[in-house]
């Protein structure tokens, strides 16, 4: 069923004020087919749209709203592991919490980031030294202009960092439906991440192996101590990207700043986009509805309930100081709509 003139407030974890000229709620393939097809009939614009926690609304969205609500989670036993199948609609941190609580790992340091399982390629997702990527399998997704159902192996996707092929020339062309994970049985624990190692060394007790849900608690007990909840505090997470820079500008800014936090990356150097920041003097900055979170200069919230053009306002008068202070380039992490 369409719906017109929807609010999409309660749908946006930033809790912006703006509306839907019409609106879908899909849970199965045939209702986004049919979704589809009334887009294609009016030649309207399309904002698929799962957890709301990856999109800054900028106005009132002119077309077709398309909120997946797809369900279904399986896990299957295959040579050298575990198979899990999750609809689009899913729970991220859900899928997570029913893989580790079964003993498998993979998954764990991916706690608590917010949204459902149909975004997770898009953005790759990542945390604490593991990306999506590291456990993917292949996703099936619609071709919004044809409707048909398409395949994507994890080559297809060409993950990057926060990058896939969604982002790149097929953005745009697809809704994805379901998602499929490998989890081995040949699971190593990653805790070498600085702030998940420095928590464990304080709290892990007993001379026994972590288990997957440890880590799992452990990644969950870090970001709430940082990371506001939406419920409490409208916000979208970490909202830049750590930019990456080469050797030159590496060794440019560690001299200009000996305290920069910075990681080997591929070849190159993952700047903490928190850090400079922070160092810029952003952290706990207020203006009229919006501002800087005062534990995590990463996330922007919204309070007031304020507008998308005023969210929008601050996240560039921030990157324009961080390139004027330090010659880098921070790219937002969620996407702007309309």
């Amino acid at each position: 069923m369409i719906e017109s003139n929807v609010d999409l407030q309660p749908l946006n974890t930033l809790a912006i004020d703006a509306c839907a000229a019409h609106f879908a709620r899909v849970e199965t393939l045939e209702d986004l087919r049919e979704a589809l097809h009334f887009a294609r009939a009016g030649k309207l614009p399309i904002l698929p749209l799962g957890g709301g926690s990856n999109i800054v609304l900028t106005g009132n969205f002119p077309g077709l709203v398309i909120h997946l609500d797809m369900r279904g989670l399986e896990l299957e036993e295959v040579a050298g592991g575990t198979r899990v199948s999750a609809a689009a609609g899913e729970n991220w941190h859900g899928l997570v919490m029913h893989t580790v609580e079964r003993g498998l790992g993979g998954l764990e340091n991916l706690a608590l980031i917010p949204g459902r399982i149909g975004a997770a390629p898009i953005q790759n997702i990542g945390a604490y030294g593991v990306e999506l990527r590291d456990s993917f399998y292949d996703l099936q997704a619609v071709h919004i202009p044809t409707g048909e159902l398409h395949e994507f192996t994890a080559v297809d996707c060409q993950f990057g960092y926060r990058d896939s092929v969604f982002k790149g020339r097929a953005r745009d062309q697809y809704i994805i439906t379901r998602v499929r994970l490998h989890l081995s049985e040949e699971w190593s624990a990653h805790t070498e991440y600085p702030a998940l190692k420095h928590y464990l060394d304080e709290h892990h007790e007993g001379a026994g192996p972590l288990t997957p849900v440890e880590i799992a608690h452990a990644v969950t007990a870090i970001r709430n101590s940082k990371l506001p909840d939406p419920a409490q505090i409208p916000n979208a997470g970490s909202f830049f990207k750590n930019p990456v820079v080469g050797d030159e500008d590496y060794h440019r800014l560690k001299a200009a700043f000996p305290d920069l936090v910075a990681f080997p990356f591929e070849g190159r150097w993952k700047l903490a986009a928190g850090w400079l920041i922070d160092q810029a003097g952003w952290r706990g900055y207020r203006r009229d509805s919006v501002g800087v979170h005062d534990r995590q200069a990463l996330v922007l919230v919204n309070p007031g309930r304020g507008s998308g053009a005023e969210v929008t306002g601050l996240a560039f008068d921030i990157a324009t100081d961080i390139r004027d202070k330090f010659g880098v380039e921070l790219e937002p992490e969620p996407r702007y709509y309309p």
